[in-house]
């Protein structure tokens, strides 16, 4: 096996990685109102990155907020 075929081979398998994560992330942020195209974007940049901090950036201060609407 040459690296040529070591390099398609990886390409291959984060290619799907990163299309999936990119489009989790757009729907995800566009349900919330935060910069979809953003999320979107970067998802297709990088991994697993992107969804760490999506996560720590949009998620929990969502839950947060529901939460503290719920108390009232």
């Amino acid at each position: 096996m040459t690296t040529c075929d070591c390099e398609l081979s990886v390409l291959l398998l984060v290619l799907p990685v990163m299309l999936i994560q990119s489009i989790l992330l757009f729907i995800d942020a566009k349900k919330k109102s935060r910069f979809p195209w953003f999320w979107g974007l970067w998802g297709l940049i990088q991994f697993p990155l992107p969804t760490l901090f999506y996560l720590l950036l949009v998620v929990r201060p969502y839950k947060k907020r529901l939460k503290q609407m719920e108390e009232k």
